[in-house]
C-alpha cells in the first residue's frame, strides 16, 4: 500500500520557489571585542599582595590548619569527638551560696542581688579589737525578708563566695559582729 502525503494546510501566500543552498542567512562580519579575563587568574599573587592582611590571615588558617592535622597523636584512641561519652569526675565547687548575718539590719536593706560586698567580722569585747576582712568581693545571692522585726538581733544575707571563704564566714560569725562594705 502506497503512503500518500499528509495534506498541507493552505497558505495565504505563495512561497517563491527556493534553490538548494540557499536557506543559510548571508555572511557578516563579526566586530572585534576584548577578551574576556577571569578574575583572580593569573593576577592573583598580585592581588594577594596589594592586600596584605588578607595573605597573612590565609596563611595563618591554613597554617594552624595544618599544625592541628599533623599535631602530636594519644595512644589511648583517634582524636576529636569520642565516640561514648566518658565518665565525668564531679570536681568541687568552687563557689558555694553562704548564708551571714550582718549585725546592722539597715544596711542589709541598701544591699540588692549582684551587688559586690566586703564582709568585715569585728570581734564583740567590751576591750574591741581590730577589725579583720573575712571575705572579699563576695555577690550577694539573695537578701530574704526579715522574718522577726528584732532590731538587736541584725538581718540575713546569702552571699556567694568561694569554699574557703564559706568557712571563715561562718566561724567569724560565730565569734565576732560582722558588717558588709558595698565594692
Amino acid at each position: 500500500m502506497p503512503i500518500s502525503p499528509l495534506p498541507l494546510p493552505p497558505s495565504h501566500s505563495p512561497a517563491p520557489p527556493r534553490s538548494s543552498g540557499t536557506d543559510t542567512p548571508a555572511t557578516c562580519e563579526v566586530p572585534h571585542f576584548a577578551p574576556v579575563r577571569v578574575r583572580g587568574g593569573r593576577y592573583g599573587l598580585r592581588r594577594l599582595v596589594r592586600h596584605r592582611r588578607r595573605a597573612v590571615a590565609a596563611g595563618l588558617a591554613v597554617t594552624a590548619a595544618a599544625l592541628v592535622a599533623a599535631g602530636p597523636r594519644d595512644a589511648e584512641g583517634p582524636r576529636g569527638h569520642p565516640v561514648a561519652d566518658p565518665v565525668r569526675r564531679h570536681r568541687a565547687v568552687e563557689t558555694v551560696s553562704a548564708p551571714v548575718r550582718i549585725a546592722d539590719g539597715a544596711t542589709v536593706a541598701l544591699l540588692r542581688p549582684g551587688d559586690r560586698v566586703d564582709v568585715v567580722a569585728a570581734p564583740e569585747t567590751a576591750a574591741g579589737g581590730d577589725a579583720r576582712v573575712v571575705a572579699r568581693g563576695a555577690r550577694v545571692t539573695k537578701v530574704p525578708e526579715p522574718l522577726d522585726e528584732a532590731a538587736g538581733s541584725g538581718a540575713l544575707v546569702v552571699l556567694s563566695v568561694p569554699r574557703p571563704a564559706a568557712a571563715r564566714l561562718a566561724g567569724a560569725g560565730a565569734t565576732a559582729r560582722l558588717a558588709v562594705i558595698l565594692c
